[in-house]
């Protein structure tokens, strides 16, 4: 009778416990990738009476129970405010690196912001790792991660015009004389914008002059604004016969009046990644359809953000966007055994297996998707219900120590008379 005491008294504090896990589940209902503990109670060792081996048994109550988190995925919700925002679908979770410390930990919660100097942070101060983008623009991410630097008021430089084309169809029943221009915009290496006219002549049949000339106005020297000049032969299908046509030709450029470079060249390519000319002669009016270089003027930037997949893209005024990150993501293959940290962190225990770090949406890893937040997977339903199972669980018990207290206090009394 006397071992009832313990054993109500382990289940009252298992139940405590219990109650007390409930609580902080439904304290973080609203915390960005919270993941809820679920209870897992188990027996004592039990005691065996009489004679014969077990034919009477007597547990000792209850253990202290486990708390198992659960990692299942929570609703995720957009945010259009929130650029640098990233929810992970799937399995994975975001490394971040205390500050202080140096520690690597764990998360879900992806509400990121950026520091005076650029490095992409969580909300509590944590660094977000993943890759940046190198001098050349492109993102190795076989190398180790970093901190993410976030491009933060900065301006895209300049960059001077090396390469162009143009699509156009040259009329094949236009008479000899026939003029057509086609004009482009390029750019200097101060990144200035000049407007270069392509001015092409029917000579003879399947046979067109072309002169390239930039404005004599944006020229030190305005008698050097002829920059080519040379011919188109077509075969009679009207496509550019390149045995006879000098593919690419090469323009170098004059001295600009803004003091930009002098000396530089632009290659036009007259030939397509299949092999077609990008000049035809058609029965058709003259008209250019589209034309491409790769120079720019200098821009300001005006937002970046985290897109789906995790890539950070910076946007410039001019509306280019660059990618100058990549996030990454670790796979855990038993996440449960986490260990909770506070501010929506989790550490590595003895029991995990070791991260597999990687680019989303490989190697097992979720993907992320941009500008939104994953929720936390608190059921409010399950939470009550579970509340009130403890709630009764706890009262069953006090009523355990309150009749062994009685029978305590009538086994006094028959020894008392």
């Amino acid at each position: 009778m006397f071992t009832s005491f313990s054993t109500a008294l382990s289940a009252l504090n298992a139940t405590s416990t219990a109650i007390d896990v409930v609580g902080n589940n439904l304290a973080n209902m609203n915390s960005t990738g919270f993941k809820t503990a679920d209870m897992s109670f188990s027996d004592l060792v039990t005691q065996s009476l009489g004679a014969g081996l077990g034919s009477t048994q007597v547990g000792f109550g209850t253990a202290t129970p486990l708390t198992i988190t659960n990692f299942s995925q929570g609703a995720i919700q957009t945010t259009p405010d929130g650029l640098l925002n990233g929810a992970i679908s799937g399995e994975g979770f975001f490394l971040v690196q205390d500050p202080t410390s140096g520690n690597t930990d764990f998360t879900r919660a992806g509400d990121f912001q950026t520091d005076a100097n650029g490095n992409l942070m969580t909300a509590n101060g944590d660094y977000v790792q993943g890759w940046n983008a190198g001098a050349n623009g492109a993102i190795d991410t076989n190398a180790p991660v970093s901190n993410i630097i976030v491009p933060v008021g900065t301006l895209q430089p300049p960059a001077a015009t090396t390469t162009m084309s143009a699509s156009l169809n040259l009329n094949s029943a236009a008479t000899t004389g026939t003029n057509f221009s086609d004009t482009l915009t390029v750019y200097d290496s101060l990144g200035t914008a000049h407007q270069l006219t392509l001015t092409f002549t029917e000579t003879t049949p399947n046979n067109w002059s072309y002169i390239a000339a930039l404005p004599g106005a944006d020229l030190t020297d305005p008698t050097t604004a002829q920059i080519g000049a040379g011919n188109l032969v077509f075969q009679t299908n009207g496509t550019l016969d390149f045995t006879q046509t000098t593919n690419p030709v090469v323009f170098t450029l004059p001295q600009f009046a803004d003091g930009a470079t002098p000396g530089g060249t632009i290659t036009w390519n007259l030939q397509n990644a299949n092999g077609s000319g990008t000049i035809t002669q058609f029965n058709q009016p003259s008209a250019s359809s589209t034309s491409n270089q790769n120079g720019q003027a200098a821009s300001q930037l005006v937002n970046v953000g985290l897109g789906d997949g995790g890539t950070i893209l910076a946007q410039y005024s001019d509306g280019q966007q660059v990618t100058v990150g990549q996030v990454a993501l670790a796979s855990i293959a038993n996440p449960d055994s986490l260990v909770a940290v506070g501010n929506n962190n989790y550490m590595l225990s003895s029991r995990s297996a070791a991260p597999n770090i990687g680019v989303p949406g490989t190697g097992g890893r979720g993907t992320i998707q941009g500008a939104s937040l994953e929720a936390s997977n608190v059921d409010i339903a399950t939470e009550f219900t579970n509340l009130i199972v403890y709630q009764r669980g706890y009262e069953a018990n006090g009523k355990v120590v309150t009749t062994a207290d009685q029978l305590s206090q009538d086994t006094i009394n028959l020894i008392a008379t």
